[in-house]
């Protein structure tokens, strides 16, 4: 995975409980076989109003909470953005980070996360 700059509030419309649209694709390759990765899609609004489909490339836990690392569809080289994902009856929704010590919490475990990756 490449380095990413990691920007709290980024891209997201910014409002707290937003429910963002989840839909998925299945990236078949057309082998017959079930694979284990499934590609999630989302769409955001960005700070311009602009739809951004997004796919969400990796979840990670930090003090009991699930956060979703988002990077551009179309553009896998931008800086992604971390959301905090909660359910709220039975559908996920995502959350900026707007705390500045949770914030610092889940950018010192996402790069923990990177470093044993790498």
């Amino acid at each position: 995975m490449s380095d990413h700059k990691h920007e709290h509030g980024g891209e997201c419309c910014g409002k707290h409980g937003h429910n963002h649209e989840h839909g998925h694709e299945h990236g078949g390759c057309g082998c017959g076989h079930d694979h284990e990765h499934e590609e999630f899609v989302l769409t955001l609004t960005n700070e311009q109003g602009e739809d951004v489909e997004m796919v969400l490339v990796e979840t990670f836990d930090v003090a009991d909470k699930l956060y979703a690392l988002l990077l551009e569809r179309e553009n896998p080289e931008a800086d992604g953005i971390i959301l905090r994902m909660e359910e709220e009856d039975e559908e996920m929704v995502l959350y900026n980070i707007e705390d500045e010590a949770e914030w610092k919490a889940v950018e010192e475990a996402y790069n923990e996360l990177l470093a044993k990756q790498g």
